[in-house]
């Protein structure tokens, strides 16, 4: 179903960056998009989900997204048939601590480091709803050439679930030790880990600068978090 002027499919934006919200909502409202509601947290996307019945969600994910995940889970629950749309500038929604089975079924996902155009994100729109319809898998919208030109994104993706809850336990400042006890595995092991997470992202302790944090910061970078 497009998103035309002529066929008006009722979209609620949900982003808690309130600038972008705005900007954002501007300019697809330009490309056709009918945007009728604006929620700048969850809580208000709740709300106005139930009052104003929108077909089409789209939504910021940031971190923590677990909220943002729930609430999709709660919309779906209310009407099967609803379409999701998700932006995110992490590359792995494994590094955000989600997992596939978590996610709804359906659910069109752009990254936004692709996003060159308002195009994508408009046509993920449009696709969105069938997408819903046949309960299809979950999909990435427009990321092909920018994986395949972006090898350290590529490298992302090839880690293991245990490597990335480990890069995530490391971001979240636990050390080795503690680490180990969490995951009931020796300490050597985590180091082994943690080494070969930094092999295939292919970075090196610099001087001055402890490998730990060094796979902190580039944690944060590619969740979207602010860095520090």
């Amino acid at each position: 179903m497009a998103i035309t002027q002529a066929n008006p499919v009722r979209v609620l934006l949900v982003d808690n960056d309130p600038f972008q919200l705005a900007t954002l909502t501007a300019s697809l409202r330009l490309h056709g998009a009918n945007i009728v509601g604006e929620a700048s947290n969850i809580s208000l996307a709740e709300n106005l989900f139930r009052s104003l019945q929108p077909e089409i969600i789209l939504i910021d994910l940031q971190p923590p997204a677990e909220e943002g995940i729930l609430f999709l889970q709660k919309v779906r629950k209310v009407n099967p048939k609803v379409g999701i749309v998700v932006m995110t500038s992490c590359p792995d929604l494994r590094l955000m601590g989600l997992r596939e089975r978590d996610i709804p079924r359906g659910i069109k996902i752009i990254l936004k480091a692709a996003v060159s155009d308002l195009s994508l994100i408009t046509t993920a729109l449009s696709t969105s709803l069938e997408a819903a319809e046949v309960g299809a898998e979950i999909s990435w919208v427009g990321t092909q050439s920018l994986l395949q030109e972006n090898s350290y994104i590529a490298a992302i993706s090839d880690l293991t679930d245990v490597q990335i809850e480990t890069l995530r336990l490391v971001a979240q400042g636990l050390s080795n030790a503690e680490i180990a006890r969490v995951r009931f595995v020796s300490e050597k092991s985590i180091e082994q880990i943690v080494a070969r997470i930094a092999q295939q992202l292919r970075i090196s302790p610099e001087r001055g600068r402890n490998l730990r944090v060094i796979l902190t910061s580039e944690y944060f970078k590619w969740v979207g978090a602010p860095r520090y």
